[in-house]
């Protein structure tokens, strides 16, 4: 199946739930592999926000991104509304700090990527698939998240609130392809006596009884009905039995489960990739959805790492050769660690390095038992990854690029004298103002040796 974006740029606007702002979010068609990408328009250098899980940075009633100090919050319905209609790459302008709430539902939304119009890419969508199952569980909660191998992606939750109103509920979604008519009109919701606690404590300035289901499982007093009355800024409210406030009837008998179910798909899109697989989420909320899509990230990388092991043919023709590489890169002995380039795409890159007992290192790492550093693994990659990021620039051979960020470094096995080292380097994002992030693996054979995420930044040679 091919990947999609929208075919027109289209805006919503609402009101933000938690920061009472009035913001405009606009999509706009993006690039194949380039995922979901926030851009927040209001501040001047229009920082870009990937929907990544290794962004999110809080789970109070929503879920949060940032990028160093900039945040978009309540993202998850946005997310949510954009899975369901099967688009993989868009990029989503917004004015403020929080996506609009609209009407407490993905549907809005739904609606505008419609108008819009869905269009196909070149490029095969790459599935995150479940090979085996993945689990967690919180203590404390009691929620639990279990995704186990399916054909197709299938989602199930269980909610619980042991009250006379909302007891136990079960919704499930069997293949994305029914989101739209079963999920994404559901509508989030909110018990009664929870709404001054979270008035009080600086949340929901943008809540309203059109933006939300309101549960009343217990009696108030009139006078508290009334002050929740005025923060709301509602001429009364009254409340006569136990039920729903709103004068709207439930689309569905178990919407609070369905929209839990559209909350558990907005997060999990956080891990970057369409799921084939079944998710069963019992007692689910932002915080454990949030938890569990980090280990499905890290179930997928390491799926991905042993599925694309370079297949190196020390009798094939390089794409460059050492004396080119030298023309593009300003190491020279013994500091430059590539020896050649076996394959280059706009968005991946593999060099080899031979590693010999001449190799100068190994005089102080370590003479009885030589070991190569892995620093220079790390080195070597940067290298690599700078021959990609130099190769895509117009005016070559004018730039460098300088290491600025090493993450999630590992190191998994020993390069020895005599090791084939196997460098491939993948962009994780486009590059944007000469910042490059890419994702380093070095091998030896079909064996991980070294992996990190490397950030690097192009400068123009003075």
């Amino acid at each position: 199946m091919l990947q999609k974006t929208i075919r027109d740029a289209v805006s919503v606007s609402g009101i933000g739930l938690h920061t009472g702002r009035n913001v405009t979010m606009t999509f706009k068609p993006a690039p194949e592999n380039s995922g979901y990408r926030f851009i927040r328009t209001d501040l001047e250098d229009a920082p870009v926000i990937p929907a990544d899980v290794q962004y999110v940075v809080a789970t109070t009633r929503g879920t949060t991104l940032q990028i160093r100090d900039v945040q978009i919050s309540t993202v998850e319905h946005t997310l949510s509304a954009l899975t369901g209609m099967g688009i993989d790459n868009v990029l989503i302008e917004i004015d403020g700090p929080e996506a609009p709430i609209m009407d407490g539902s993905a549907r809005l939304i739904m609606d505008a990527l419609k108008t819009a119009g869905i269009q196909e890419q070149a490029t095969e969508k790459e599935y995150f698939i479940i090979e085996k199952p993945i689990s967690y569980r919180d203590e404390v909660t009691g929620s639990e998240l279990l995704a186990v191998p399916a054909d197709d992606f299938e989602v199930t939750t269980m909610i619980d609130f042991n009250s006379p109103v909302l007891g136990q509920q079960y919704a499930s979604l069997n293949g994305i392809e029914n989101y739209e008519h079963e999920i994404g009109s559901c509508r989030t919701f909110v018990f009664l006596h929870e709404l001054e606690q979270l008035l009080t404590h600086g949340l929901i300035k943008g809540g309203d009884l059109d933006n939300a289901i309101v549960i009343v499982d217990r009696i108030m007093q009139q006078e508290d009905l009334d002050r929740l009355a005025q923060k709301l800024g509602k001429p009364s409210i009254k409340v006569e039995k136990e039920g729903v406030l709103n004068t709207t009837s439930l689309k569905f008998n178990n919407e609070p489960a369905r929209h839990k179910l559209l909350d558990v798909i907005g997060d999990l899109s956080l891990v970057g990739k369409p799921i084939k697989g079944k998710i069963v989420a019992t007692k689910p909320g932002h915080t454990s959805n949030v938890q569990f899509a980090r280990l499905l990230k890290k179930a997928y990388n390491e799926q991905r790492k042993q599925q694309s092991v370079p297949s190196y043919d020390p009798n094939a023709e390089p794409i460059l050769n050492v004396m080119q590489i030298a023309e593009m890169l300003p190491h020279r002995f013994p500091f430059l660690l590539v020896d050649k380039v076996i394959s280059m795409s706009k968005t991946q890159v593999v060099g080899i390095k031979n590693v010999t007992m001449n190799e100068q290192f190994f005089t102080g790492h370590f003479p009885d038992n030589p070991v190569m550093p892995g620093v220079l693994q790390m080195e070597a990659l940067a290298q690599t990854g700078g021959i990609l990021a130099l190769s895509l620039q117009e005016d070559k051979g004018q730039w460098d690029t300088y290491f600025l960020k090493i993450d999630n470094c590992k190191f998994k096995g020993k390069v020895l004298p005599g090791d084939t080292l196997v460098l491939k380097m993948e962009l994780l994002e486009p590059i944007r103002r000469g910042i490059v992030r890419m994702q380093g693996t070095a091998y030896v054979g079909n064996r991980i040796v070294s992996e990190a995420e490397l950030v690097a930044q192009i400068v123009k040679r003075s």
